[in-house]
């Protein structure tokens, strides 16, 4: 069913307004794509920028420990020890996978609410988050396979787990294919939309009964040894003489290389902490403690502005140096914005990490714009430029996380349940969410139901996603068999696999591209 506007003049065409500056109109639609590409890139720059402070505010709140004292029944005298506020599962699922996907769930939800008034669906937000799921299924998967160092082996330590993930992650985009074709085709009720929410509460519900081996509702795995922390610390260097700001140039720098952190086989050793930290990790945590936090939050404007840090200028290649100095010239608008989170040291990081999603809305409010004016310019779908473009630039906070994970975790667990997790939050928040919004309206506004207009595209893209994500999720089992080891292993095949998972990336853009473009 065509889009029908409720009451008033239809909104003018994106094509008439600017949106960069005056008289963009003017210029032919040639320059103005070209433009708003890379401003849609920028975005996507700042995006990356601000999931640094976003996995800095997420590690504080996952480290956050209380006090537990219990009684010993022999001695009869009191022990003392730290106990993590967060459990594992439950912080990988709530924290890690809703934070990495919140650029797509408030794109969709900025789409659904501009909807308003409108009895169909806007395409860009369903679009995104299917495109998501594929980009993160398939390239994250592809990264992470090859980050662990050669001949190192990361496996999933809690098999029952993933399976209760993967089963909601799969059960995610069934659902969505039988209300989209088979329950009510083409058309979204209230009580549909309210289901797809009310799942993601089933699926933390469930993970959490499989992480305590709750009777009957878990499957009797046995678990392996698994670290305490989300992400073990790495050995850094310390310059005593300034505060320890909570956004250093070598962050931006180090989501982007490869294997930038040391081989993270952590073990409890005698001379670690309780948080598995060196020493040299301690007196780095006890150098930001001793710091008032005024004076880190003064030093994220300076190092904002800092386009050349001591380290890089003891750089042998003026090349490197002048790369360094042009990439964060770069990126300083975007750090001198970002420089007004507070420290992450504040309420055990609660404050910067709502900080941070408010930014990352602010701009997928941009991207929508953005992507308006490049359909209007080129005639391009906007479902074409969603489940492409978008999909990748929106999921580059879940590359962040899985690559991290993989490279310092001593198994993988958290790189793979990202990946998992963040598919079912992508349909059961990012879809579900702004289809309430949308439902919700419709029914009391004017009792009617939500159409889809781009139902056979996006079923078609999920008809394509189920069949080469069973081809991804049988290459990882027979890693797991022949390999021992889902990521890492030996370096052709851990190379082979990466590119398999990238052909099948291709395989699910392209099919879907010829759909909505009347092809196929």
């Amino acid at each position: 069913m065509s889009s029908i506007v409720m009451g008033g003049s239809a909104p003018p065409s994106p094509c008439d307004t600017y949106l960069l500056f005056h008289g963009e109109t003017l210029l032919p639609n040639g320059v103005r794509a070209f433009l708003y590409t890379a401003a849609l890139a920028y975005c996507f720059i700042g995006l990356s920028a601000i999931t640094t402070l976003f996995f800095k505010s997420m590690e504080s709140i996952m480290k956050h420990s209380r006090e537990v004292v219990t009684i010993d029944p022999q001695t009869n005298t009191p022990i003392v020890k730290q106990e993590k506020v967060w459990n594992y599962t439950i912080a990988d699922i709530a924290l890690l996978a809703f934070g990495t996907s919140f650029p797509q769930i408030s794109l969709a939800t900025i789409d659904a609410i501009r909807n308003l008034g409108q009895l169909t669906a806007g395409g860009l937000g369903p679009g995104t988050l299917v495109g998501s799921a594929a980009f993160d299924l398939f390239p994250i998967h592809a990264v992470c396979v090859v980050m662990p160092r050669a001949g190192t082996k990361k496996k999933i330590s809690d098999l029952g787990v993933w399976l209760v993930e993967l089963f909601w992650s799969f059960w995610a985009y069934i659902w969505l294919y039988v209300i989209l074709e088979v329950w009510t085709p083409r058309v979204i009720t209230l009580w549909e939309a309210l289901l797809t929410v009310l799942q993601y509460g089933l699926l933390l519900l469930h993970a959490y009964a499989q992480d305590k081996r709750w009777p009957y509702v878990s499957i009797p795995f046995v678990r392996s040894d698994r670290p305490e922390d989300w992400v073990p610390k790495e050995d850094v260097s310390v310059d005593y003489d300034r505060p320890v700001s909570a956004f250093q140039d070598e962050d931006t720098r180090n989501i982007f290389s490869v294997q930038s952190y040391p081989d993270a086989e952590y073990s409890k050793v005698p001379g670690k902490d309780m948080e598995g930290s060196s020493t040299l990790n301690h007196v780095v945590k006890n150098t930001r403690e001793d710091t008032p936090w005024l004076s880190i939050w003064c030093q994220q404007f300076v190092d904002a502005v800092t386009l050349e840090s001591p380290k890089s200028r003891k750089m042998n290649s003026v090349c490197l140096r002048f790369t360094r100095i042009f990439w964060n010239l770069i990126i300083a608008p975007w750090k001198l914005l970002f420089a007004f989170v507070p420290p992450y040291d504040i309420a055990h990081g609660w404050i910067a990490f709502i900080c941070s999603l408010i930014f990352i809305s602010g701009i997928a409010y941009g991207v929508t714009k953005l992507t308006d004016q490049i359909s209007c310019v080129t005639g391009v779908s906007p479902y074409v430029i969603a489940f492409t473009a978008l999909a990748a630039g929106t999921s580059w906070p879940d590359l962040v996380a899985s690559k991290i994970a993989a490279e310092r975790q001593v198994t993988a667990d958290s790189a793979i349940a990202n990946i998992t997790c963040s598919n079912s939050v992508n349909i059961y928040v990012g879809i579900g969410v702004p289809w309430l919004i949308n439902t919700v309206y419709n029914f009391f506004v004017y009792q009617e139901p939500l159409y889809i207009d781009n139902a056979d595209g996006l079923s078609f893209s999920l008809l394509v996603f189920f069949a080469t994500s069973f081809g991804c999720i049988t290459v990882l089992v027979l890693r797991r068999i022949i390999l021992g080891a889902e990521l890492g292993g030996p370096r052709l095949w851990a190379w082979v696999t990466s590119v398999y998972f990238m052909i099948l990336w291709v395989v699910f853009v392209v099919f879907s591209s010829l759909r909505v473009s009347g092809v196929i």
